[in-house]
């Protein structure tokens, strides 16, 4: 039941942003297309609610030379792919802004498990574990405001988990306004580099669920 009142909030929420945010995006569009040669949107296949795939809007922040569908973490060095502009959304979180389109449409909610790359198998297999490939993913999530990047796999998909086990609307504004101060801060963003959180120090983060 409430997945359904979740998709009527998403909806008139991801509207409502895209009108307000409209001259916004334009002043990121033109600061792109001068910081760097290439298009403004990064297209990528993930896997969606049922590990179905579409494909997830971002602002570029890489080079078009970058190698394709390789999570940042990946790459050796990585700031050598990372334009002036793009240091700053990914910083930031601006980059993400796109997704606005991906949850309008029903591709993705604004809160839920952030969708993996297609080719992430060891990711969607542990997800599959705690049936966090079964709900829409997200814009953010308990994963997000709990370490990010630099949780290893296996934690982060308990901590989806652990989201889709207390799925509720409360749930989802705690996660809310918990990427709010996330962002401010830029906690859990490392380039070329994760699971610098082991098992211990993310299991006091897995409790506050149940408060």
């Amino acid at each position: 039941m409430y997945l359904k009142i979740k998709r009527l909030i998403d909806i008139i929420l991801s509207l409502i942003s895209l009108i307000i945010l409209s001259p916004f995006f334009l002043i990121l569009i033109l600061a792109i297309k001068l910081d760097s040669k290439g298009p403004v949107l990064f297209k990528q296949k993930r896997v969606g609610i049922y590990k179905s795939h579409f494909y997830i809007l971002k602002f570029r922040t890489m080079k078009i030379d970058t190698p394709k569908d390789t999570p940042t973490h990946l790459l050796q060095n990585p700031d050598q792919y990372i334009t002036k502009m793009g240091k700053f959304l990914r910083k930031t979180s601006l980059d993400e802004l796109p997704q606005i389109w991906n949850i309008f449409v029903g591709n993705m909610s604004i809160i839920g498990p952030r969708p993996s790359l297609w080719n992430q198998y060891d990711l969607i297999e542990e997800r599959d574990k705690y049936g966090a490939n079964d709900v829409p993913p997200g814009l953010t999530g308990w994963a997000q405001i709990n370490g990010r990047d630099e949780i290893p796999i296996e934690v982060k998909a308990q901590l989806d988990g652990a989201y889709v086990e207390k799925l509720s609307f409360w749930m989802d504004v705690k996660c809310f306004f918990g990427t709010i101060v996330s962002v401010v801060k830029s906690d859990g963003v490392v380039e070329g580099g994760t699971g610098r959180i082991g098992e211990k120090e993310v299991a006091s983060t897995k409790e506050t669920t149940s408060k």
